[in-house]
């Protein structure tokens, strides 16, 4: 009898530095226990340091990643992050529609670490408008929160205050990530009726490259393993703060997280990050 993985569908960029994007996704899908399909919306040409250079992929040819899979696979949960254009995003959009993915993470993943607008304007707009009513789930940092709600974010209660507008935009739940706030690092989940505060330890260290991917990565497999979304979040909140713990230095920059922390650290038990 063979074991069914769930399945989860990426849809980003690609990072050749690993830490990533893409490639970071698939590795948080593996280590937590799914199984993990891409469709790749833009090459990028960066390093530890940032991102030098974006080439993105004809929509045709990213319409055509997602029918094949889609029509030889059940897909139980998506994730999107490095959507690039207006044009993508709407693509993107469209295929969600046609192929009835119900359980979406929409990671709106605007500016990297460095800077690089990896979102354009016009594209933020389209992705309020057409995706972000699509999703199950969406997770904007600080400042992706603070543009969606049209407004500035310098405490929990202005979390939760922009949680509730982006909410209005029709996703069924808002994770407003705490990060970039001093202190303990918080994040706000709201469904609508409630707020819920997933809290932890910050973890001083310059090695975060891919940390907003892979948190979204990590919820979404666990929304596709069967978790509501606060058992996933939390989940996929001890899962991040392992992987931040045992990140390490690569290259001349920001290195990047330690994916298999919790499968391959001593330090770290397995059975902690089960169901």
């Amino acid at each position: 009898m063979s074991l069914k993985l769930p399945v989860v569908l990426t849809i980003a960029g690609s990072d050749p530095s690993g830490g990533a994007g893409i490639q970071a996704d698939l590795k948080t899908i593996a280590a937590l226990g799914g199984y993990g399909m891409s469709v790749i919306t833009a090459l990028t040409a960066q390093n530890t340091l940032g991102v030098e250079g974006i080439f993105e992929v004809p929509v045709a040819f990213i319409e055509r990643q997602f029918d094949v899979l889609a029509r030889d696979v059940s897909i139980d949960a998506a994730k999107t992050g490095m959507l690039v254009s207006p044009s993508i995003v709407r693509a993107v959009a469209g295929r969600i529609r046609e192929h009835r993915i119900a359980r979406l993470l929409v990671d709106p993943v605007m500016i990297s670490k460095n800077g690089t607008a990896l979102l354009e304007e016009e594209a933020r707009e389209v992705l309020a408008a057409e995706l972000l009513p699509l999703a199950y789930i969406v997770t904007p940092n600080i400042p992706e929160a603070a543009y969606l709600a049209g407004e500035g974010i310098a405490s929990i209660d202005d979390m939760k205050q922009a949680a509730k507008k982006i909410h209005g935009l029709g996703p069924c739940n808002v994770l407003v990530k705490g990060g970039h706030l001093e202190g303990e690092a918080v994040d706000i989940l709201y469904d609508g009726l409630r707020f819920q505060a997933f809290g932890s330890e910050r973890i001083e260290t310059r090695n975060t490259h891919g940390t907003g991917c892979t948190y979204g990565a990590a919820i979404a497999t666990g929304v596709a393993r069967g978790l509501t979304v606060p058992e996933a979040v939390e989940r996929a909140k001890r899962y991040i703060i392992a992987a931040i713990r045992f990140s390490f230095s690569l290259g001349a920059g920001q290195g990047p997280l330690d994916h298999m922390a919790a499968l391959l650290r001593e330090k770290e038990s397995p059975e902690h990050f089960q169901d």
